[in-house]
């Protein structure tokens, strides 16, 4: 486990999260999401000090919130000298102008927040690669503004515009030639990545998927016995990483790709298609899900609205319910009249929810305490046998 502290004493930028809590939303919702923001911002190596948030049907075409609660919001940041005021939705580039003129810090959002952990993870050239491409596609349309100090400086007889205007038709032109640079180069990697895909031969493919920060790659370790970035922290793992694994005596192949996240940047999930290529190949998705986390049901939905962005939403899937020793369990008193919440269900009620009249195979597992570790091993086994069966259905002498 990270050490939540030490990393708070190693940040260098201090912030306020701000959202808006919209009509159907409740304040609970509210606080996870801006729970999630909080790490996000964490893991980016900025410490948040204050949350902010304002009840609208929609946000504020032009300041996200009201302007009486960016009035508030901008004393608050001048008092505390806070250097970085930071929004969970993805702002217009008019937004990010104004907000940033009113609050008079640097502004960041969902997006961009997300864009810089990538940054930071970013460990292969192509990886870095697919990073800047994304970051290009989210830069170029909010160029405008950055060259406002030049805004009153005008060309003479004969010219079109200010300088600062030809700056920024300047910067666009470089901007988009450097993505079309970036798309060739990607186009070459992703070339010589279906090569080596193809070399692989007919052996059974499985792809962990799953929310960012569930436990992938310690599962990935503990069953293909390697040594994978395993952290617990948002995007530990970026780059693809594919293991032959053998499962009494019958091989496979087992990879593990980046984790999916609530409004994942559209920048970054077109810049990771050919990554995610290894999720649309795969005969069988090992779909990890933490069980503890209070909203697991929705981080389980929005892996399934990705998976079918992505082309993968009709894989077998097998679902691993992990960090089951983290799960927390609340029994109500006798005369609490309230109705039940997510934490007054034990994990045996749990399991025999929703989960247990679905059709799709599931497992209840702790990773990190090695507990039902040999039966997913047996299941895993059994489903990649019977797949390997039908492709293969003279090998059975194998196994």
């Amino acid at each position: 486990m990270t050490d939540i502290n030490k990393t708070e004493e190693s940040c260098t930028e201090r912030a306020v999260l701000i959202s808006v809590v919209k009509d159907k939303q409740d304040e609970r919702q509210v606080t996870e999401y801006l729970d999630e923001l909080e790490f996000l911002a964490l893991t980016a190596g900025i410490v948040t000090v204050k949350r902010f948030t304002q009840k609208l049907p929609m946000p504020n075409s032009r300041l996200y919130l009201g302007p009486g609660k960016i009035a508030e919001i901008a004393d608050f940041i001048e008092a505390e000298g806070i250097d970085v005021a930071i929004f969970d939705d993805e702002l217009s580039p008019s937004q990010t102008r104004n907000v940033e003129k009113e609050l008079k810090c640097r502004i960041s959002d969902r997006t961009s927040l997300i864009l810089d952990i990538f940054v930071q993870r970013a460990q292969t050239a192509y990886a870095k690669t697919q990073v800047q491409l994304a970051q290009y596609e989210y830069m170029l349309p909010r160029l405008a503004g950055l060259w406002t100090h030049l805004e009153r400086q005008r060309g003479g007889t004969g010219t079109r515009g200010g300088a600062g205007e030809r700056e920024i038709e300047t910067d666009r032109r470089v901007i988009r030639n450097r993505i079309s640079k970036l798309k060739e180069d990607l186009k070459k990697i992703d070339r010589q990545m279906a090569v080596q895909r193809g070399n692989r031969g007919q052996m059974v493919r499985v792809s962990l998927v799953g929310y960012t920060n569930v436990g992938k790659s310690t599962i990935m370790n503990l069953i293909s016995k390697s040594d994978v970035f395993a952290e617990n922290k948002l995007f530990a793992t970026l780059d693809t990483t594919v293991r032959k694994v053998v499962l009494d005596n019958l091989p496979f192949l087992l990879s593990d790709t980046v984790g999916f996240i609530r409004k994942l940047p559209t920048q970054l999930v077109e810049s990771f298609k050919s990554t995610l290529d290894e999720v649309r190949e795969a005969d069988l998705l090992l779909h990890v899900v933490d069980i503890s986390h209070p909203n697991f049901e929705e981080q389980l939905d929005v892996v399934k609205q990705t998976l079918q962005e992505i082309g993968a939403g009709d894989k077998p899937v097998f679902l691993i319910f992990n960090k089951i020793d983290a799960y927390r369990f609340v029994e109500k008193e006798e005369d609490d009249l309230t109705p039940a919440t997510k934490e007054n269900r034990s994990l045996e009620e749990l399991k025999n929810s929703w989960i247990a009249r679905s059709n799709t195979p599931c497992i209840f597992i702790s990773a990190r305490e090695r507990i039902n570790i040999d039966k997913l091993r047996k299941d895993l086994y059994g489903m990649v046998r019977e797949i390997h069966s039908g492709r293969y259905p003279f090998n059975n002498f194998l196994y």
